[in-house]
């Protein structure tokens, strides 16, 4: 059995077991892929599924076209909930910007184009404060209570795309998915995510479009033109972490639309000039001469506004007491180059992670050349964070800490029950 034909088994189990069956779909590649899967096999049994997209306002023209003749496909067969929104989403486009809010209706002056026809823009359930995230969350409880059974929301992810992603997976913190399936994960209220290509890789997704004969979005052909690696292109919200190094593209490809995400989000002309560079926190970062990097992280922070600084600051004391207390996870050949430079560990024989890496306890460390540096606890590190405005510290493997899960949830159960 191959990816394809795994996946086919997957959908047809979530159709078997859930009344209703949606699917996030984003515009982009994965998505699309999924999109035509599920399609095919409601098709196969006369059922009616839904499609919902989350629209951030701000893409190419060709993502826009390309999900308006995807969504007006599939108006015969599948219930279409367009959402225009104005939850919050992360920016790693500013220092001082941590957040925008695609379709504000305070802003409509500067709005990157004019709001879809037909589109959901308001729910019970929407709140000021809430993120897109927890926007996703709440949904899904929405649409179940409304459904009155419970739903399976199919997401395209794939394992290859992020450590992040497989550990959505593979990780043995996974415990709360749905009738042991490791492709699930019960989002309770009702709700059940399903990954049913997470195995997939990028080439999966394209053999699988060309051997359908399926529509997807051409902004890839222009991305292949352009000299984009396959494995690197990207058309979600051009302001997140990962898009900074294509960001530059639209100065190109759509000089209109640049213009008009100049004046959205600020340091958005910044970051399209600098996004793949040494001034934005990628490639050779280099420091002053005559600084450690430990010095130089808490000069950065120091050109941060207050609230901002204290949210790296409280992140690095977390991964600090993190690598000292529990240790990270690291394999037996990074270990040995550890010991090779004289760095001080403590190695454990054991760990809770259903991993063959062994957990090491160990202090901070200013800087070390070493291939697997992104999975080191070192001071430059945290730099690299700064200067990508990565508030958020992925690119240190963080995730939603307890707090923020805590608050998504009290938000759902306090809002679950009204419609």
């Amino acid at each position: 059995m191959n990816v394809y034909e795994a996946a086919q088994v997957r959908i047809a189990k979530a159709f078997d077991s859930f009344g209703y069956v949606y699917v996030s779909f984003s515009g982009g590649k994965d998505s699309g892929v999924l999109l035509n899967m599920v399609a095919a096999e409601a098709a196969k049994r006369g059922r009616r599924f839904g499609v919902f997209h989350m629209d951030y306002e701000c893409q190419y023209q060709m993502t826009t076209e390309y999900v308006a003749e995807t969504l007006e496909s599939f108006t015969d067969v599948a219930d279409i909930y367009h959402v225009c929104a104005p939850f919050k989403v992360t920016t790693c486009t500013s220092m001082f910007q941590s957040y925008w809010r695609p379709w504000d209706p305070t802003k409509t002056d500067i709005w990157v184009r004019e709001r879809p026809q037909g589109a959901y823009i308001s729910f019970p359930f929407l709140r000021p404060n809430m993120w897109d995230y927890d926007f996703q969350v709440a949904f899904g409880a929405w649409l179940a209570e409304n459904k009155q059974c419970p739903v399976c929301c199919m997401v395209g992810i794939r394992t290859q795309e992020s450590l992040n992603r497989w550990r959505a997976i593979f990780s043995d913190r996974n415990y709360k998915n749905f009738n042991g399936w490791r492709w699930t994960k019960d989002m309770e209220n009702g709700v059940v995510n399903a990954y049913p290509i997470y195995d997939f890789t990028t080439e999966d997704v394209w053999i699988a479009n060309a051997k359908n004969g399926w529509r997807y979005n051409h902004l890839y052909d222009i991305y292949y033109m352009a000299g984009v690696n396959i494995d690197q292109m990207r058309v979600a919200s051009p302001f997140i972490s990962e898009g900074q190094e294509s960001l530059k593209l639209y100065r190109v490809i759509e000089p209109h639309t640049w213009g008009k995400l100049v004046s959205r989000v600020n340091g958005v002309n910044f970051t399209g000039i600098y996004g793949g560079t040494t001034a934005m926190g990628w490639k050779s970062i280099t420091k002053p001469k005559d600084y450690t990097w430990e010095q130089y992280m808490y000069f950065l922070l120091d050109t941060l506004p207050p609230k901002t600084k204290a949210g790296y600051l409280a992140k690095l004391e977390t991964s600090i007491q993190f690598w000292r207390e529990r240790g990270g996870c690291l394999s037996e050949d990074t270990i040995a180059k550890l010991r090779a430079v004289g760095v001080k560990m403590e190695v454990q024989a054991t760990t809770n992670y259903a991993t063959d890496k062994k957990p090491v306890r160990m202090e901070y460390l200013d800087d070390i050349d070493i291939s697997e540096f992104k999975e080191i606890p070192t001071f430059k590190r945290m730099c690299i964070c700064i200067m990508k405005n990565d508030h958020l510290c992925k690119y240190m493997g963080f995730s939603q800490t307890k707090e923020e899960m805590t608050r998504r949830k009290n938000i759902i159960e306090k809002y679950q029950n009204l419609l």
